[in-house]
């Protein structure tokens, strides 16, 4: 299965999933799948978490807390998912609100091997 297959399974297959991308920590998408579109730019989001998830690393590698692994984040619209890949690279879920976070959180977890060796 292609990377934008596997991203749209995943988006596809969780109630409220909007959009799902393969982003590296510069910002530059790998690839993406959008579903429904939003009053926000879904692409600027993930730039941004990439910024902010780069301190993230960089704190959980300073207190020496082991390997990040995944990261979630709740806004009053939104619902994000994001799941390391690899040193490099990470899988971002958008979802709505009220969407299947549960769902979505176990399906990139379950998939980030497949898209990491697909990536490789």
């Amino acid at each position: 299965m292609s990377l934008r297959d596997t991203l749209r399974n995943i988006v596809e297959s969780v109630d409220g999933g909007l959009a799902a991308m393969i982003m590296a920590y510069d910002g530059i998408p790998v690839d993406e799948v959008c579903i429904e579109k939003t009053e926000f730019d879904m692409q600027l989001l993930s730039v941004e978490y990439a910024t902010v998830l780069k301190e993230i690393r960089h704190t959980i590698q300073v207190i020496k807390a082991g390997d990040m692994e995944e990261v979630s984040i709740t806004t009053c619209q939104t619902c994000v998912a994001i799941r390391v890949l690899n040193e490099e690279l990470f899988v971002v879920l958008i979802m709505k609100r009220d969407g299947n976070f549960g769902k979505g959180r176990y399906l990139l977890r379950l998939k980030s091997f497949e898209l990491a060796q697909a990536l490789s």
